[in-house]
């Protein structure tokens, strides 16, 4: 099974769009599963259910940090390298997606019990969510 498809997996499962990104693709680069899906699990539904960036765009951003982040406060280089390729990965996923918003890509704002509600009457966490989780693991695969 390839990264993507084990990404889509994980979050079918039931593990949130962010902990998909980060579980599959932060291990290989040195975090353990489970601080993966610990650390990542906030950011689901926009950021704590808030509606906010998409966790599939924020469990990326986490793993370009993890591959290419700074751990010294002057490296300009690596600074630069993450920013550029967080900006390059929004770009690719708004271009396939239309938006990085959570509330955007569902059509509905689930930090809102309406909101909420409307989204799994309509089940969009099955139907929709796993197309975000999906192209944000091959643009995370083109970007690494």
């Amino acid at each position: 099974m390839s990264n993507v498809d084990s990404a889509v997996f994980c979050f079918k499962e039931g593990f949130a769009c962010s902990q998909a990104l980060v579980s599959i693709y932060g291990v290989p680069l040195g975090l353990d599963r489970k601080n993966a899906l610990k650390i990542s699990g906030v950011f689901r539904g926009g950021m704590a259910h808030m509606g906010e960036t998409c966790g599939a765009v924020t469990g990326a951003f986490m793993v370009i940090g993890l591959k290419y982040g700074n751990i010294e406060v002057d490296d300009e280089k690596a600074k630069e390298m993450t920013n550029k390729l967080a900006r390059e990965f929004v770009d690719k996923f708004k271009a396939l997606n239309g938006s990085i918003l959570c509330r955007e890509l569902l059509g509905c704002d689930i930090s809102t019990p309406e909101g909420m509600k409307l989204a799994k009457e309509r089940r969009l966490f099955e139907t929709v969510c796993p197309d975000f989780v999906q192209s944000a693991a091959e643009i995370i695969e083109e970007v690494l």
